[in-house]
């Protein structure tokens, strides 16, 4: 009697599990914030405007568009934070590495230029994957909630980051 029971139940328990594998891996964990539209927004521009200097590249550890360098140009981190009171990144790959050359993040009342990306975050493992990341992120010490987009050279190999973000406090 016990053992028909186990195996009267067993089956929906089955299929309760595999659905829940299969829902699971198809819905999202990272649910929408009030902050999606405007990081969605404001990425969308950052890439926009970098698109239209050019391809990027990496020369010598500077990032550029065409011919523009961005390491310590930070024309475009402040145009998106006067338009979208967000924080702004351009991250270079460097080895193993994303440093930040351009930034309104401030570290100690300077901009956190030379900083590198959270080797051990979330961001950085779906950079490397070539895929984006949105979700909350502790940014040297205050929570952001965030974007980041692989930059990508012309042979499509990931040579930098794109980050947008809003604080938490």
């Amino acid at each position: 009697m016990i053992k028909k029971t186990v195996q009267i139940l067993s089956k929906p328990l089955v299929v309760f599990l595999v659905l829940g594998l299969v829902l699971g891996s198809v819905v999202s964990s990272q649910a929408d914030t009030k902050f999606t539209p405007k990081i969605k927004q404001a990425m969308a521009e950052m890439k926009n405007d970098c698109a239209k200097l050019g391809p990027a590249k990496v020369d010598g550890g500077n990032l550029l568009f065409g011919t523009t360098k961005i390491n310590d140009n930070f024309a475009l981190v402040d145009s998106l934070k006067a338009k979208y009171n967000c924080t702004a990144t351009f991250f270079v790959k460097k080895g193993d590495a994303f440093m930040r050359v351009s930034t309104n993040v401030m570290k100690d009342g300077k901009r956190a230029v030379g900083t590198p990306l959270d080797p051990s975050g979330p961001a950085i493992a779906a950079i490397r994957q070539g895929k984006a990341h949105h979700g909350i992120v502790d940014i040297l010490g205050k929570m952001y909630d965030t974007g980041y987009e692989p930059i990508k050279n012309a042979a499509g190999e990931t040579v930098g980051v794109y980050y947008i973000g809003f604080p938490l406090e």
